[in-house]
């Protein structure tokens, strides 16, 4: 399994922002995260941080997703828990293309184009103080360093790219791969996470973990780990 920081900043990677909350009460919400797992959010004027307050305590909730045929199920949550400062001008553009990745606002471009006049909207990110995470059966807390000290699982892109294709095509070979892993006939059978410690698989209601003998160290090398689980042989 993927060490707890590097499970939570991968999550973070493809999460949403759900919901905002200043000093503990609830703020619209829309944003996304940076390349270093800092929320990023576009603050539309008249709303409570577009007034920035340096001590407002600020919670974001991000929500990462998975969709299994037609049902969308959590895979984490997390809570992100720190104070606003104002995004640079010099990363203005790569803060709105995070922001856009999960919220299209037209607000954006205004943000971009009228960027620090007086009631423009304005793009604002999280001085991380720590993270609450809740995933599968694990849930606790990171410190600052240790979420931001960490970095997304190298072959993330390519294990979401193989796991969609494998629940799109091929999940009778994945229940036949994992029923001789069981020594038994199994139910619904979906592929919920991949990395390159392992597969988790999703059997009925229960998440069941297949470690690979050795870490993947490359996106052929987590390919043909993956083969292993789906040879029905």
């Amino acid at each position: 399994m993927l060490p707890i920081p590097e499970r939570v900043r991968t999550l973070a990677a493809t999460a949403s922002v759900a919901k905002l909350s200043v000093d503990g009460a609830p703020s619209p919400a829309r944003g996304g995260v940076d390349e270093r797992g800092r929320p990023v959010l576009l603050v539309l004027r008249g709303e409570p941080l577009h007034r920035q307050r340096e001590d407002a305590v600020v919670a974001v909730n991000l929500t990462a997703m998975r969709q299994l045929g037609t049902v969308t199920h959590p895979r984490g949550l997390l809570e992100v828990q720190g104070w606003t400062q104002a995004v640079p001008r010099e990363e203005a553009r790569a803060a709105a293309v995070a922001v856009a990745a999960h919220s299209a606002d037209e607000s954006l471009f205004e943000a971009l184009e009228r960027f620090g006049e007086p009631g423009a909207p304005r793009l604002l990110r999280l001085d991380v103080g720590q993270v609450v995470y809740l995933t599968g059966q694990e849930s606790g807390l990171l410190d600052a360093d240790d979420y931001l000290g960490a970095a997304p699982d190298p072959l993330a892109e390519t294990a979401e790219r193989v796991l969609a294709h494998v629940n799109a095509s091929h999940r009778q070979q994945l229940a036949a791969g994992v029923s001789r892993q069981l020594g038994e006939r199994v139910g619904e059978v979906w592929l919920w996470e991949l990395d390159r410690f392992g597969a988790t698989v999703r059997v009925d209601e229960s998440l069941v973990r297949f470690p690979w003998p050795t870490p993947a160290q490359s996106d052929l090398c987590l390919e043909t780990a993956l083969r292993g689980l789906l040879c029905t042989c």
